[in-house]
């Protein structure tokens, strides 16, 4: 295995670290309760899971 014979700067160290960044998550607003969420997710609002804008599960807080 290759070894450096010697130590690499800070600076080319973050140079090759710049491409690691976060991205933003994509958030929408759901048509029907307008509460904001996460895309291509389902989430709960007053206790009922919608997805689509569609109710999809009634009293979920009570399944889970």
């Amino acid at each position: 295995m290759a070894h450096p014979k010697r130590r690499h700067s800070t600076t080319r160290r973050d140079k090759r670290r710049t491409h690691y960044k976060l991205t933003a998550k994509q958030l929408s607003v759901d048509p029907t309760t307008g509460e904001v969420h996460r895309s291509h997710r389902a989430h709960v609002y007053e206790g009922n899971l919608y997805y689509k804008g569609k109710l999809m599960i009634e009293d979920y807080a009570k399944v889970v």
